[in-house]
Formats: C-alpha cells, structure tokens, sequence
C-alpha cells in the first residue's frame, strides 16, 4: 500500500465549485477498487490550497482510477478551477504512530 498525496491551488471564488464537486464525487472515488483511504484537507493560512491524501492498494489500482471515466470527469472539471498547477506526491508510509 502507499498513499497519494495531491496539492491543489483554487481561484478563491472557485473554492465553493470545487467543494460541490468534491462531496458529490468523494464516496465513488473511495470505494474505486484499490483504494483504501480518502481524505480532504485545507490549509490553514492559505484558505486556497487544498491536499487529497488518498491510500491504494498497488500503483496498477491507482492507474486504472486515473483512466477511468470517473477520473475524467472529475478531473476535467476541477482544473478549470486552479490557479496553480497542481502538485503530486506517490510515498510509501514508514512510520504511522495512534
């Protein structure tokens, strides 16, 4: 398993598109087959930048949500609403303390 780990920038005005989009699309990607995990966070300071932490079973699972319609769809709308170009991580979990 490893995690994703996107960075995403939104035009301020944008922010509440993204966010209807997001909570309409959030539970088909989390039962997408490979992955395990799906969270949403925004920064503190910078009320415009957002990060997906997502965990997926194998690379494979995360390529084939990444070809999907789903994906497609979900993608082509959201990049309309950058003011950045996104940033994105693939990392493997070391340590994980409760």
């Amino acid at each position: 398993m490893f995690v994703r780990i996107v960075k995403m920038s939104f035009h301020e005005d944008k922010i509440p598109a993204f966010m209807e989009n997001f909570d309409g699309v959030k539970d088909k990607i989390r039962n997408t087959p490979g992955n395990r995990f799906l969270e949403l966070y925004q920064d503190k300071d910078n009320k415009s930048i957002f990060f997906t932490y997502s965990y997926w079973e194998t690379e494979a699972d995360l390529e084939n949500y990444r070809k999907s319609e789903l994906f497609n769809t979900v993608w082509s709308f959201t990049k309309t609403l950058f003011n950045a170009k996104p940033e994105a991580w693939s990392v493997d979990k070391l340590v994980s303390l409760s």
